[in-house]
């Protein structure tokens, strides 16, 4: 349950890195435990580091990303987004809707891609494939190798060193840190529930403040308006030098997520909230001390005249996944369930249509 907190914990998560999280005796395992266990339940962000991705990865990522949005309008709209392309690719300013207000960025769009036919009717409105800029020449290419660290499929032709040379799988590793933190086992959100995750991932752009006030945008000058996330865990890569990731905290006050160079920010998001959320309704009171996780508001708002820009990185469940109670919750009801299921593709479908506007 999240509480007033006043700052947001760093969270070094190297111990669970490169198979580790096997050895949960493990002293720095128990202790990463403990911190996201406290950092889920009080806040629903931290900051990580000692996560095994270069700085200069990182770092290139926003730099290629800075580049395209420096790019002419006629040139960046050469991949706009449209329904046709499953909602991938590029969005002018405002043309992004929170809470039924256009927000003032510009972005890139991607998905995990879909073939047609591949979830049937389920996914049939985000069928496709991504839209790739042309320049920077190198754009698919990095990104393709930055996703790769981000979900554990690291390519054989890596130019980019992990920490000791070894491989992340770090979206997983956390959210199997977050699985001992309930009491489960490493492996509750694999197999049928994010064994083959979808995933999403927005490369943002945010006027500085200046620009924005030259924008014909009236009703909103907010980059992004108070939300949370659809999925499981993302993973922010953001600007080092400008302050503009507020989170809300339980008082209602935004605490500022401030940069934190090499640190990716961390949040909890909706998919993992339902899941936790329906183990606690088959108890009369919490089967954990630790008691309820939550996905928790957050916006964007850019205050310096400086452009700024952000790579968001959201790691979802299986995009045909049943969201129902976790395994071990039910066990404690000798195998019955009492509550009703959701599929997760269709909770994300619900979003992105109604994320845009025309």
């Amino acid at each position: 349950m999240s509480s007033n907190f006043k700052s947001i914990p760093i969270i070094d998560v190297s111990p669970l890195l490169c198979n580790k999280w096997r050895d949960v005796e493990n002293e720095g395992v128990s202790e990463v435990v403990k911190q996201l266990d406290q950092a889920c339940k009080e806040a629903g962000f931290f900051y990580v580091k000692g996560h095994g991705i270069s700085d200069s990865l990182i770092k290139e990522v926003r730099d290629m990303t800075r580049k395209f949005f420096d790019l002419p309008f006629d040139e960046k709209v050469k991949i706009k987004m449209s329904s046709e392309t499953g909602f991938r690719g590029y969005q002018r300013i405002g043309e992004n809707v929170t809470q039924g207000k256009a927000d003032m960025h510009e972005a890139i769009d991607c998905y995990r891609e879909v073939k047609p036919g591949m979830y049937g009717d389920l996914g049939k409105a985000i069928e496709g494939f991504n839209k790739w800029p042309d320049s920077p020449s190198n754009f698919y290419s990095v990104v393709g190798e930055y996703i790769n660290l981000l979900t554990g499929k690291l390519s054989a032709h890596s130019s980019y060193v992990c920490v000791n040379g070894l491989s992340t799988n770090l979206s997983r590793n956390i959210l199997r840190g977050i699985a001992l933190a309930l009491g489960g086992c490493p492996g509750e959100f694999e197999g049928e529930r994010a064994g083959d995750p979808f995933w999403v991932m927005r490369f943002i752009g945010y006027p500085g403040i200046s620009d924005a006030k030259g924008l014909e945008m009236p009703e909103n000058d907010i980059g992004c308006g108070a939300h949370t996330d659809y999925g499981l865990l993302t993973l922010v890569n953001q600007d080092d030098e400008i302050p503009a990731l507020q989170v809300r905290n339980q008082a209602g006050e935004w605490i500022w997520a401030v940069p934190i160079p090499g640190t990716f920010v961390c949040n909890i998001g909706d998919m993992l909230k339902i899941y936790i959320l329906l183990c606690k309704i088959l108890f009369a009171r919490s089967i954990w001390s630790n008691g309820l996780y939550e996905s928790t508001l957050h916006r964007v708002i850019n205050n310096s005249p400086k452009y700024r820009v952000s790579v968001a990185f959201f790691y979802e469940p299986n995009f045909d996944a049943v969201i129902e109670p976790l395994e071990f919750c039910k066990q404690k009801l000798g195998g019955i369930e009492k509550c009703e299921s959701t599929i997760y593709g269709e909770h994300l479908v619900r979003k992105v249509l109604t994320n845009f506007v025309a």
